[in-house]
């Protein structure tokens, strides 16, 4: 179809220098942008894809892919962790009913210890991506990474929960059903917290490790659920950098 790639450059940011040559906290506006330039470039269908669940120690990693109706959003679509929880119950349930397609996947514990976090992350967004009906023409990614194995055109989108309304109500779905499955986990493995962190790490999570050993649900490649280590980073539920799975061969 001929679609323009979309330019880096990202709407909605604010940034000030002060007398210190200091910045203020960037300004991030979700909105339309990035699908009405998709739309403009001939794309009809336009999707958002988004994933959760990538630095926790527990459960798998949820993908979700929304098709969103451009001329019905739903109001108050952010980035899922800007949102409190009925928030984003009360969104997503808006969402699903309101949008074109919507497509939930998950990649379980065991395949991420196999193939490593980032691979089953790919995976979980290029299964979601590929089971929308009507078949997107142009899809936006959040983050850097390039989602492998499409059949359409892609845009990777940096913070693309905080700028594209599509990839946040993907993040939001995502989330929701992620933290749904995560509660219904706490009632089968009991004691560890599951309801509360949905399995992200924090000091509860580690003690309850430490005194119960792992579930049939952690991740047994990741450093946090193999060691114990007397300097864990404690950032609380939504901080997925401070964790990744240990080495993996291709």
């Amino acid at each position: 179809m001929g679609f323009r790639t979309l330019t880096q450059l990202v709407p909605g940011i604010t940034v000030k220098s002060n007398s210190k040559n200091t910045q203020t906290p960037t300004i991030l506006s979700c909105d339309a942008t990035y699908e009405s330039q998709c739309v403009a470039s001939g794309a009809k269908f336009v999707a958002g894809a988004d994933e959760v669940g990538r630095g926790a120690l527990a459960g798998p990693v949820v993908a979700a892919a929304c098709i969103l109706n451009l001329d019905d959003l739903p109001d108050g679509i952010n980035d899922s962790k800007q949102l409190t929880r009925l928030q984003r119950e009360r969104l997503a349930s808006e969402i699903q009913e309101r949008a074109v397609a919507f497509s939930i996947s998950r990649i379980e514990h065991d395949e991420i210890d196999q193939i490593n976090i980032l691979k089953a992350s790919l995976r979980a967004m290029e299964l979601a991506i590929k089971a929308l009906r009507p078949i997107p023409d142009y899809v936006l990614i959040d983050g850097h990474l390039k989602v492998p194995n499409l059949d359409c055109p892609q845009s990777t989108i940096i913070k693309g929960d905080c700028l594209s309304v599509s990839v946040a109500a993907a993040s939001i779905v995502a989330k929701v059903k992620r933290d749904e499955w995560m509660r219904e986990y706490d009632e089968q493995y009991p004691g560890y917290g599951f309801a509360a962190h949905a399995g992200y790490n924090t000091r509860f999570h580690q003690e309850a490790i430490v005194r119960l050993g792992p579930s049939a649900i952690h991740r047994l490649s990741f450093r946090g659920v193999l060691f114990s280590q007397p300097s864990f980073n404690f950032d609380g539920p939504e901080d997925d950098s401070s964790w990744s799975s240990l080495p993996t061969s291709d």
